[in-house]
């Protein structure tokens, strides 16, 4: 039986005469160079953009900045191993000109021009909306977690503090007690031996002063929470029902092409107020005024809701289903009518509930409450629709005249709102499943924004890359 065989490592070859016969016409490292080439490193504000012509010379930030993007676009994103790849990949080497900075440059790099990096992403955006890459029709606006470079152990809430203090006081006790009771015993049978128990019980004293400090830190801060190794990191539930010491992502994609037109970092957990920056910031970027926006109910807040409304924006969200308390969807809130002409709910039985007084929010009225006792006091399915002993109450926002609106609006177009996963998951799954970028090796809000302006920046690449082979 014969198999393929390979040559012969002692026979002499030769090689091609340049390595520019290794990379082949349609490689990516192609398009990278290319617009590298056109960036205005100045304009950027990218650390030694200018020369200088006295001291060590530094690497050129092209050079740099060619070496994250290749290696972000092959899952590598450590300074050590783009270093090791530097000096053993031909189409790097081809990239860098047989260049190899070493790891401390290569982290450096990042670390002094994390404005510019995102500057850099903000430009690419620019450069794909004059090829009219940007379809300007739909957007799809989401947030996804990043696990950040600070582990759970050195995050610490009010409750968990208090918790740890409290364990401390009673081992101290615990220690005193068993102090006084070796004193009774013959100096053989003590185990643990005083000096041992009272170099523990400094210990301990010690972790308490130090917890008592970070919670000094959150009264001073009014924050619930304190993280130790990523100051500006917080604990959020992730997808998978997790919870992580995380940072939210926030991301706008345009349906044409799947491309990426902003982001930006929050600490908040949720999305809640998240939706009219964004919107705003869109159609700032996109230059277009009137977009239609999908977002999913994590969004749904009736002031950013009225904001877009407002500046023409027209917004496809899902509104949020309020239960009744007793879980029985047939009395949830949706089920009970409005009347316009006589202000008041009509509700799955037929009764009436009327107006019972206005609702305030820090001395603004922001809506109304319904009720109606008597008919809610001999309802037979009363146990049905509330657990209130008074019976139910109902709350009108003062803008629900907008909000129907906009919820008939999606209802109608729930075909395009349904195009929202596959719009906006698609950078997301690609990133944090494909390329393995889950998480973020560096430490504070600005350093990941970089961080993540270079993940969606080498995404992008990619997409217009495939892009141009379609179109080609």
């Amino acid at each position: 039986m014969y198999y393929i065989k390979g040559e012969n490592r002692a026979q002499a070859i030769l090689f091609p005469e340049s390595l520019d016969e290794y990379i082949s016409s349609d490689n990516p490292v192609r398009i990278i160079d290319e617009y590298v080439r056109g960036i205005d490193l100045e304009a950027l504000q990218f650390t030694h953009s200018t020369p200088s012509f006295s001291g060590r010379p530094p690497y050129h930030p092209a050079t740099m900045i060619k070496l994250y993007l290749y290696g972000y676009l092959i899952r590598i994103r450590s300074s050590r191993r783009l270093e090791a790849e530097s000096k053993r990949n031909v189409e790097l080497m081809w990239l860098l000109e047989k260049l190899s900075p070493d790891f401390k440059a290569i982290a450096d790099f990042r670390k002094d021009n994390k404005k510019a990096l995102v500057y850099l992403f903000r430009d690419f955006t620019r450069l794909c909306n004059s090829w009219q890459l940007f379809g300007k029709e739909l957007i799809a606006i989401d947030g996804t977690k990043f696990r950040a470079c600070n582990s759970k152990r050195n995050n610490y809430s009010a409750k968990k503090l208090t918790r740890h203090i409290r364990y401390i006081d009673e081992k101290i006790e615990s220690y005193l007690a068993e102090l006084d009771e070796q004193d009774k015993l013959e100096e053989k049978d003590r185990r643990p031996d005083t000096a041992e128990v009272n170099k523990r019980i400094e210990e301990l004293k010690k972790r308490k002063t130090k917890y008592q400090g970070y919670q000094k830190v959150l009264t001073d801060i009014a924050s619930n929470e304190i993280s130790t190794t990523d100051p500006d990191s917080r604990l959020m539930v992730t997808n998978n029902n997790s919870v992580e010491v995380s940072y939210n992502v926030q991301a706008s994609v345009d349906s044409e092409h799947k491309l990426i037109a902003d982001f930006k970092v929050i600490t908040k957990p949720n999305d809640l107020g998240e939706l009219a920056p964004m919107a705003a910031r869109a159609t700032k970027i996109l230059d277009k005024r009137e977009l239609k926006i999908v977002a999913d109910k994590g969004y749904y807040r009736a002031q950013d809701l009225k904001t877009c409304s407002r500046k023409g924006i027209t917004t496809y969200v899902a509104k949020q289903t309020y239960s009744n308390g007793t879980g029985d969807k047939d009395y949830y809130l949706d089920k009970f009518t409005y009347s316009k002409e006589d202000d008041c709910y009509l509700c799955p039985k037929g009764n009436k509930l009327y107006y019972y007084r206005t609702r305030k929010k820090n001395n603004k009225i922001i809506g109304k409450t319904y009720r109606n006792l008597k008919a809610c006091a001999t309802c037979p399915v009363k146990a049905r629709c509330t657990r209130q002993d008074d019976g139910r109450t109902i709350f009108r926002h003062l803008d629900q005249d907008i909000l129907d609106v906009i919820d008939r609006e999606t209802r109608e177009n729930l075909k395009t709102y349904k195009l929202r996963q596959q719009i906006v998951e698609h950078p997301f799954g690609t990133i944090k499943r494909a390329w393995g970028a889950s998480y973020f090796l560096t430490r504070g809000r600005s350093s990941v924004s970089a961080e993540i302006a270079l993940s969606f920046l080498s995404y992008n690449l990619r997409r217009v890359s495939i892009s141009w082979d379609l179109m080609r």
